[in-house]
């Protein structure tokens, strides 16, 4: 049995969007950019990192639909932890969340999400991610 690659997945979806950039990431794994800014990343293991507002991280966490990030829990990065193709579309969510945001569009609330279906992190029994 492989290994998914989520970064090719969430690629797949978010180089359709106007201006978006996917290049390698510095640390492995794929980059997505609109312009000079970085909307986040995807690791090879399968942990999407993003950087949004403190406000936004706040909103997103209370919600169980991120988590602090792993190293810099007090700053705006957050962490999405991928376990299966069933989650692809709720990372999608908050790369689309900072896109928005990145590019003035309307931003959606974080605490709402568009897929209602996708997987909450709340939903989750154990989290494996590296502390």
């Amino acid at each position: 049995m492989g290994t998914i690659d989520f970064g090719a997945l969430i690629a797949n979806v978010i180089r359709e969007w106007d201006g978006v950039e996917v290049l390698p990431h510095r640390f492995g794994g794929v980059e997505f950019r609109v312009g000079r800014r970085e909307i986040g990343h995807v690791h090879v293991g399968g942990v999407a990192d993003l950087l949004v507002s403190v406000r936004m991280r706040r909103d997103l966490v209370a919600a169980g639909r991120a988590m602090a990030h792993r190293t810099l829990p007090h700053s705006g990065w957050i962490s999405f932890r991928l376990r299966s193709e069933h989650d692809v579309p709720a990372a999608v969510e908050l790369f689309r969340l900072n896109y928005d945001r990145l590019t003035g569009a309307t931003v959606k609330s974080p605490s709402a999400p568009v897929f209602p279906n996708a997987t909450l992190l709340a939903d989750r029994s154990v989290d494996d991610l590296p502390a």
